[in-house]
């Protein structure tokens, strides 16, 4: 009997399309596979003409109360105007759908189809605009907790990826034997010192994946897409993403995020500090992230060389500039 993981994989376009028929509505037959690794993500056209998308969530990574944590907190930034794309309720009033399969089920969503375009270059003030967007975000994601979330912190990104990546068995784990001390001991002290440096910032229910990829631009503006990393963080998370650069001009977007953002909600400006640190969490989350995933083919595909022995000499050595960052950033706040 295959597993639930594998019957995720091998998901058919006749099971998408009988999930998303509800309300009366029937499907073409039409089911577009959208660009995502973690979860399955279809386009799909109803006879009436509209277009809409399904999101099968990967089994295992989110409960059912995660989830429904994620429609919630979509529920309320809509409530507050906010430009979001809650999912769309069905027959019986519930958003999440339960596609069964043999041994469990597959969770499932299914939103409107947003339509605008992926943002280029971005002006002063169109990131002061964003700015004053993610401040509005963060004044509902502060109102209430998301008891099934975790938090964006050492621990949660730091700690558990090293144990998924190095482990005391020589002939397990991901990073080379020859070159886990080094991996392990950069790190360690990200870890350490990001552990320090958090202490201080008071989370609250945050986007967490706020790039521009995760942005759509339309008639009346931006609006936000993909909350399925939202988590509670320090809100200079979001900012960082949407500028992650490390030259002049990254510095100068993120100061005009920060002063559209302050215009609306106070931003601490001194959490600018934090920014080298939580791209390091960043990073050795995504690596883990990888790890976990590598029985999946669509991840093979997708990263061919990288469990390959040069892919981890950069690795270590990136690992290690990026500490040095890191403390360097903390040490000149």
């Amino acid at each position: 009997m295959a597993t639930l993981v594998e019957q995720f994989f091998a998901l058919t376009p006749d099971r998408i399309l009988d999930a998303v028929e509800f309300g009366g509505r029937r499907a073409t037959g039409y089911a577009l596979a959208l660009n995502s690794l973690e979860n399955r993500v279809y386009e799909i056209e109803l006879e009436d003409e509209t277009r809409v998308v399904a999101k099968f969530y990967r089994p295992g990574r989110w409960s059912k109360e995660s989830i429904l944590d994620e429609h919630r907190f979509l529920d309320e930034l809509h409530a507050a105007e906010m430009p979001v794309v809650p999912p769309i309720a069905r027959d019986d009033g519930a958003t999440l759908g339960e596609l069964p399969v043999d041994g469990g089920a597959i969770w499932f969503a299914v939103f409107p189809k947003a339509r605008g375009r992926a943002p280029e270059e971005l002006d002063d003030d169109k990131l002061r605009q964003l700015g004053r967007l993610i401040a509005r975000l963060h004044t509902v994601g502060a109102a209430h907790n998301a008891p099934s979330r975790p938090r964006l912190d050492a621990d949660y990104y730091g700690e558990t990826s090293l144990k998924i990546l190095v482990t005391a068995d020589p002939m397990t784990g991901w990073v080379p034997h020859e070159l886990r001390a080094r991996f392990s001991a950069a790190a360690r002290g990200i870890i350490d010192a990001s552990a320090r440096a958090l202490a201080s910032v008071a989370p609250i229910r945050i986007h967490g994946d706020c790039h521009l990829g995760n942005l759509l631009w339309g008639a009346e503006g931006p609006f936000f897409l993909d909350f399925d990393d939202f988590l509670h963080g320090p809100p200079v998370q979001d900012l960082w993403l949407i500028a992650p650069g490390r030259d002049e001009e990254a510095v100068h977007q993120r100061a005009m995020l920060a002063e559209g953002y302050d215009s609306m909600r106070s931003f601490d400006h001194t959490s600018l500090r934090l920014v080298e640190s939580l791209r390091a969490l960043r990073i050795l989350r995504y690596a883990a992230w990888i790890a976990q995933r590598w029985s999946d083919p669509a991840f093979q595909r997708a990263f061919p060389d990288w469990d390959g022995h040069n892919t981890w000499h950069r690795e270590v050595s990136d690992l290690e500039q990026q500490r040095a960052r890191v403390e360097a950033a903390l040490a000149s706040s």
